[in-house]
Order: structure tokens, then C-alpha cells, then sequence
């Protein structure tokens, strides 16, 4: 612990609103051998044992995490494939997990019915849109039904925004400010950006954050000691951030936390990034 700084990431709920499965039905070979690089040693057994969502309960039990976010993703082109089904399977029964689908408008028709049909009778808790690896805007009209449903099934979206390192991702869907439509167009719809625009683009995010009531920034993938310097006002704002580590690629979830809450604010606003604000769009 740095000398004068009080750690303050234990206490209140824990969340991590940004988790994948570790075993998809397939990965890109550039997507394992990046994934390989954060585990330079057992990376096929650590993915296999964690496959188990029992031992990943228990993972999560001791990296301090009350709940997580688990997430299907539809990418055959850049990354890969982690079917809805898979996820669905994955959290049944398991009530710390949370599971969140995908509904890439490239695969379905009527995306409306479609997430009606994933919450009210799959389960499915919230949802998860990847702009920059489906190649749409998100403010295309085509995702209005989508939006209008999520907003009726009082679900959040988390949105990829920023930059990726995969292959074949397209940085132009992911600038937040395509949010802002979304944002005003449905104002009961919580609108989550899933790495606070990454890379050309924090200042939207904080912005559109600010700006609009049901807008979030989610910080998965970002080094929580550099918070302070992509967000300067970050004390400022506590109350519309969430905490996501991005697990399997970013597997340091405890590190993280404990992390934030070194970061000069308030003990409000850690245990807001850290929880709070995620059980309230949960309904925790």
C-alpha cells in the first residue's frame, strides 16, 4: 500500500459489471494468442478450470467480488463466438452471476422482439452491443426497437466504446458521442460505455457522463492509476461509474479494486464505482 493512503475497496457490494467466459465456442487465433500474453504460464488450465462456474464462483469469492456480469458476444468476423446459449447455461442456477446477451443486428430481424424474448423468457438480465467489432453506428435507426425494448424491460446496455486491439474492429462505431442521440431519444434507457471511450475519446465519455442522467462510464481494460489523469473531475462524477476488470484478458479484478480505492476520493464515491452504482441499474 502506498505510504498515506488508506485502501478503501472493501466494504460495501462488490460488482464487476465486465467479465467474458474464458472458453468461447471459438476464438480468433489472434484473440488467444493476445489472451496468452496475460498468462505467460497455464493459460489452457487456467481457462479450462474457470470454464466450471462453480470454480469461478469461487474465484470470484476471492478476489472480493459479490457479483459479475457475464457477457455473450456475437463476433465472428474480429474476435469470436460466445453464444447467448452459452452464457445462459453458464449463470443458470447461479446467482451471482449475472447474465447479459448479445443481439448483433447483423444475426436478427426484429431486435425488438428479440431482447423481449431473452429477458422475459430466457432470463437474460441485461445486454451488450459491440459496435466497433458488428460495424454500425449506434445511433442507426435500426437499433431504436432494440433501445425501446431494453428501455420497457428496464435493462441496462453496455455499449463498447473506444479503441480495440483485435483485428478487423472499426474505431469509427465507437466514439461515444453516437450515445448522445440514444441518450435523448430514450431517457429511462441506461446507457453504460464499456471502457469510457478508450483511447481518442475520454473526455466524450466524462462529458456525455455529466451531461446526460443515464449515462455511465464503465472503466474494464483501463489502468485504475491512470484514472485521474483520463478523468481529471473524476471526484466529480462517482456516481456514474462503474467498476469492470474485463476478466479473462485483465485477470487482476481484486488488484484493481484495491486500486480505486487508493485513488483520492471520497469513501462515497469508491463504494459508488465499486458497486453502487452497478446494484442500482441491477436492481440488486
Amino acid at each position: 500500500m502506498t505510504p498515506g493512503k488508506e485502501d478503501r475497496s472493501a466494504g460495501g457490494i462488490r460488482i464487476d459489471f465486465h467479465v467474458h467466459m474464458g472458453k468461447y465456442t471459438f476464438h480468433k487465433p489472434w484473440v488467444t494468442e493476445w489472451m496468452k500474453q496475460t498468462h505467460p504460464v497455464g493459460y489452457e488450465e487456467y481457462i479450462e478450470r474457470y470454464d466450471d462456474p462453480g470454480a469461478f464462483e469461487e474465484l470470484l469469492s476471492a478476489e472480493g467480488v459479490d457479483y459479475a456480469c457475464v457477457l455473450a458476444e456475437l463476433s465472428h468476423a474480429t474476435t469470436g463466438l460466445c453464444t447467448n446459449e452459452q452464457v445462459l447455461g453458464f449463470c443458470r442456477g447461479r446467482s451471482r452471476l449475472i447474465p447479459f446477451c448479445d443481439v448483433n443486428p447483423h444475426l436478427f430481424n426484429d431486435l425488438g422482439d428479440e431482447l423481449r424474448r431473452k429477458v422475459e423468457t430466457e432470463g437474460f438480465r441485461g445486454l451488450k452491443l459491440l459496435p466497433t467489432y458488428h460495424h454500425y453506428y449506434p445511433n442507426d435507426q435500426r437499433m431504436y426497437p432494440l433501445y425501446h425494448a431494453a428501455q420497457e424491460l428496464d435493462i441496462p446496455v453496455l455499449v463498447h466504446t473506444g479503441s480495440s486491439v483485435f483485428k478487423g474492429t472499426r474505431m469509427k462505431y465507437g466514439d461515444p458521442l453516437h450515445l448522445d442521440d440514444v441518450a435523448v431519444d430514450f431517457p429511462r434507457l441506461n446507457l453504460v460505455m464499456a471502457h469510457a471511450g478508450r483511447g481518442f475519446w475520454y473526455d466524450r465519455a466524462f462529458f456525455l457522463s455529466k451531461l446526460h442522467s443515464n449515462v455511465y462510464m464503465e472503466v474494464s481494460g483501463l489502468p485504475p492509476s491512470k484514472l485521474l489523469t483520463y478523468f481529471p473531475e473524476l471526484d466529480r462524477l462517482t456516481e456514474k461509474v462503474i467498476f469492470g476488470s474485463d476478466w479473462p484478458g485483465m485477470p487482476w479484478i481484486r488488484r484493481n479494486m484495491e486500486a480505486i480505492g487508493l485513488l483520492p476520493l471520497t469513501a462515497e464515491g469508491v463504494e459508488n464505482i465499486l458497486g453502487g452504482n452497478a446494484a442500482r441499474l441491477l436492481h440488486l
